[in-house]
């Protein structure tokens, strides 16, 4: 087997070569303003060994920070309609209700809401309204809009209502990039359906992204299948990632703890990434990140999907420094680092810097720095070791000591003794692990839903396999599948022997 993984960071754009599990290559290319150019940049340096034209590839996994920087910087985002299944009872808080004024204001194009939707064990609420569909959709053809996000109660567990309504607006809008609420997950009605607006915000976004992927990889002349990182450390196929960009958001942080735990053989630890902009810190189950249980705010917007359990802070390799009162961050020099680093002729004093004056890194010209006296530089190392421990202590989830896996370009920040943490490990080709953790990436598939009138076993087995089906659509080969997060809990108040299930599976990518 072998793979490139690529990973577009805020200042990097990593590139590696895994052939049989180990890393034959590992490369790093300046992250260009256009992403593309980068990830040229670092597929050249790659061949430039001719390890990649001597060899087949079986896959390229990439990681992008593309669809997160759009929601977040406001930019590139689509006019969405909004079409909620749930009237009467689901008047009361109508879309968008809960998002900021500006972000609104962009991805807002109309909002309507029809009957339909199913009570909490998949029964019908309403009947769907097919009528106020259909005059919804000629609304929508009026405004000219090209993105439509469908959301129903409970569709989850029942997602007939969804699909036949998306159904109806393709009819009138062909061309439309047509989103469900149900294809994301979770229960809670407002986060899923904010997550499919989101997503639909990013249609036009996410296929002209794709389609410059998969440039760039012809033209590298590579011949091999594109697949797209995930949040939960995955891939799918990259048409299904351009379907649900949304499941790409916070890839980055969690291609470098799924290489952390590649890299390190530890499959239960605290990973801390240190980037040139950030520091993501989280925690590996089972070789895999922790999720988050709540609700993730992104951009201002309350979801509930599929999301890793990190806490990011404003230090890294290109992070301002003032000394006079002492401050590192949260504002970074970013891919400008070495252009603007004093160490390579720049003015603005960075953390990298520092290391470079105390001999930490062998980069620039030390000669720049030499003002920078070992205390100086002592004070700098303590007040990135302060905001490290604060941070590692808030992400722990029990008591006592923990190994700690340190990657990421910056990883120099990471002191070998810290309060809480029993080891600090650090991995060859550290530097590019977010690069080794897209390529070495799994496939997955999850189920969330409410079962009713069945056995705790039933129910479980019957969760099992709706993950499955979803794991093996995304790519996966049923029979590597296994399961890596299974919890129940009994609904007490809900008649019919109620029973939440959430079921998460893995498998390697199916062969081509």
């Amino acid at each position: 087997m072998r793979r490139i993984g690529i990973d577009v960071g805020g200042t990097n754009t990593d590139a590696v070569l895994i052939e049989e599990g180990k890393v034959v290559r590992a490369v790093k290319a300046p992250t260009s303003e256009d992403v593309t150019t980068g990830i040229l940049e670092a597929l050249a340096a790659l061949g430039r060994t001719g390890v990649v034209q001597a060899r087949r590839i079986d896959g390229v996994m990439i990681g992008t920070t593309h669809f997160i920087n759009a929601v977040v910087q406001r930019r590139h985002l689509t006019r969405v309609a909004a079409l909620r299944l749930g009237m009467p009872a689901g008047a009361s808080l109508p879309p968008f209700c809960d998002w900021p004024d500006d972000l609104a204001e962009i991805v807002r194009g109309g909002v309507w809401m029809v009957e339909g939707g199913n009570e909490y064990d998949g029964r019908p609420f309403m009947p769907l309204d097919m009528a106020a569909i259909e005059q919804a959709a000629r609304a929508m053809k009026a405004k000219g809009l090209r993105a439509v996000a469908i959301s129903a109660v409970f569709s989850p567990l029942d997602p007939s209502h969804e699909q036949q309504a998306a159904a109806i607006v393709a009819r009138t809008l062909p061309e439309a990039a047509i989103t469900c609420s149900s294809d994301l997950g979770r229960i809670g009605l407002l986060e899923r359906e904010n997550a499919g607006l989101l997503n639909a915000a990013l249609a036009d976004l996410a296929r002209d992204t794709i389609a410059a992927f998969e440039k760039a990889i012809a033209d590298s002349g590579i011949e091999a299948p594109l697949f797209i990182t995930q949040n939960d450390g995955t891939v799918v196929e990259a048409a299904q990632a351009g379907r649900l960009p949304v499941y790409s958001f916070a890839s980055g942080a969690t291609n470098s703890m799924r290489g952390g735990a590649y890299l390190s053989g530890l499959q239960d630890a605290m990973v801390i990434d240190v980037g040139g902009t950030t520091t993501d810190v989280g925690q590996l189950r089972h070789g895999f990140p922790r999720e988050a249980n709540s609700v993730v705010r992104i951009g201002g917007v309350r979801t509930l999907f599929r999301m890793p359990d990190l806490m990011s802070i404003g230090l890294g390799g290109g992070s301002h420094v003032s000394l006079d009162p002492l401050s590192v961050g949260p504002l970074s020099v970013g891919y400008r680092l070495l252009k603007e680093g004093v160490a390579f002729g720049g003015r603005q004093l960075t953390t990298t810097d520092v290391a470079v004056a105390s001999g930490r890194l062998d980069l620039g010209e030390r000669a720049r720095v030499k003002h920078l006296d070992a205390a100086t530089c002592t004070r700098v190392f303590g007040e990135a070791q302060r905001m490290i421990e604060e941070t590692v202590d808030r992400m722990k989830t029990e008591a006592g000591n923990v190994p700690l896996v340190a990657v990421g370009g910056g990883a120099f920040l990471v002191p070998d003794r810290l309060e809480g943490v029993s080891q600090v490990v650090r991995v060859p080709h550290g530097d590019c692990a977010n690069a080794v953790g897209a390529a070495i990436a799994q496939v997955s598939g999850e189920c969330d839903q409410i079962f009713r009138d069945l056995t705790r076993a039933d129910a479980l087995a019957k969760a099992r396999a709706i993950a499955a089906d979803r794991a093996a659509a995304a790519g996966a080969d049923r029979a590597t599948l296994t399961t890596i997060e299974s919890e129940d809990m009994p609904l007490a108040y809900l008649p019919g022997n109620a029973l939440r299930v959430r079921v998460r599976v893995v498998g390697d990518v199916a062969a081509a």
